[in-house]
């Protein structure tokens, strides 16, 4: 054989990754559109982890650290991109003008763009929780806790983060959702 052609053993699996990567990746393109399907599956995938995690009756801290992680992308998802108080302390500092949201009524109107994106909310989650669903498996992550307090303590963080989300909301007078696009009619003026 011509010693070019030859290849070694790390560059044979190197090749053979990098097609199993394109193809993961061709299958994550064509879920982009089918925007339901995917947050069905993954509704599906979690409440199959919170039967097993009732059924089993353990691995209470992989629940709690579940949670908190969607929690946090949740957070990130209804979070604007470019944060108004932020970007107003930067600004103050460079020039004296305020960026981001508009926060007076004479502001520019700049649209609402998320910090993490719907599709990158929905794969991080997925995958979260199949990595949690894995992680019930193995006896070494069934840490004896009294799970009450977990439950207890993740309703209260939720409660406390998701009032300053609405305050900030409120106060930067913005929307994270869209409702559809806005339809007209021929006789609308």
């Amino acid at each position: 054989m011509d010693p070019e052609t030859e290849r070694t053993p790390f560059e044979a699996v190197t090749s053979h990754t990098s097609a199993l990567q394109r193809r993961y990746q061709a299958l994550l393109d064509q879920s982009t559109p089918f925007v339901l399907y995917r947050w069905v599956t993954t509704a599906v995938l979690l409440v199959l982890f919170f039967v097993r995690i009732f059924v089993a009756q353990g691995w209470y801290i992989v629940a709690y650290a579940l949670g908190i992680y969607l929690l946090n992308l949740f957070l990130a998802f209804l979070s604007p991109k470019f944060d108004p108080v932020s970007d107003a302390l930067d600004q103050d500092m460079e020039d004296g003008s305020a960026g981001g949201l508009p926060t007076k009524n004479d502001d520019e109107f700049k649209p609402f763009i998320r910090r993490l994106p719907e599709f990158k909310f929905w794969y991080w989650a997925t995958r979260a929780i199949c990595i949690g669903s894995v992680c019930t498996l193995f006896e070494v992550f069934d840490v004896p806790v009294f799970w009450p307090v977990l439950v207890m303590y993740w309703f209260i963080l939720f409660f406390l983060t998701m009032r300053r989300q609405i305050q900030h909301m409120i106060k930067y007078r913005y929307v994270p959702f869209e409702f559809g696009k806005k339809k007209y009619t021929k006789n609308s003026s």
